[in-house]
C-alpha cells in the first residue's frame, strides 16, 4: 500500500506495530525511531560523499569553494545513490527509481549539507586546515553530527505527511 493513499481518519493500533512498525511512517505518525533511522540513511551516504569531496579538494589544493561545491556534489550523489539503488532492488525501474529518490531524499540531504557545510565555513580556520590537522577533522565531523541533530525533527515532520523517506517505504 503506498502511504500517501492511507485511511487518515481511520484509527489505528499503534500498539500492534511499535513505534518502529508500518504505522511510523503514516501520515501523522511518525516516530522519532524512523526520523532517525531515515536520518542515518542520509548522513551515511552524505558523510562519504562530503568527506570524500573535502578530502580531494583539500589534497588537491583546491579553493575553498571549488572543494565545498565538490564536496556537496558528492554528498547529493552518494545521498541519492543508497536510496536509488535500495529501491532499485526492491523492483523499481530506473526512472521510477530516481523520482522516488529525488523526492525522498532532496530536503534531507539539502538541510543536511546546509547545517555541515554552515558550521565547517563558520569555524575560524576550518577551511584552510589540512588532512593531518584535527580541526578539518573536528569541523567536519562536528559538523555533520550537528546536521544529523537537526535534520532529525525535519525527517520526523515529512515522514509524518507520508514525504520524504516515506515515499521509499511504499517500495520495500
Amino acid at each position: 500500500m503506498e502511504h500517501g493513499t492511507h485511511d487518515t481518519g481511520a484509527a489505528h493500533d499503534h500498539g500492534a506495530h511499535g513505534a518502529g512498525g508500518h504505522d511510523a511512517h503514516a501520515p501523522g505518525g511518525a516516530s522519532w525511531g524512523a526520523a532517525a533511522k531515515a536520518t542515518l540513511h542520509c548522513l551515511t551516504g552524505c558523510a562519504i560523499g562530503e568527506i570524500l569531496g573535502m578530502v580531494i579538494g583539500t589534497a588537491l589544493l583546491w579553493g575553498n569553494v571549488q572543494t565545498m561545491i565538490l564536496a556537496i556534489a558528492l554528498a547529493f550523489v552518494f545521498g541519492y545513490s543508497f536510496t536509488l539503488f535500495s529501491v532499485r532492488r526492491g523492483g523499481l525501474d530506473w526512472k521510477s527509481a530516481i523520482k522516488v529518490a529525488l523526492a525522498a531524499d532532496t530536503v534531507s540531504i539539502a538541510v543536511m549539507e546546509l547545517v555541515d557545510n554552515g558550521i565547517i565555513a563558520l569555524t575560524p580556520g576550518a577551511m584552510d586546515a589540512h588532512l593531518s590537522d584535527a580541526l578539518f577533522w573536528t569541523a567536519l565531523l562536528g559538523g555533520l553530527a550537528v546536521a544529523f541533530v537537526v535534520t532529525t525533527p525535519v525527517n520526523k515532520w515529512m515522514i509524518g505527511r507520508g514525504k520524504g523517506h516515506a515515499v521509499v517505504h511504499a517500495h520495500h
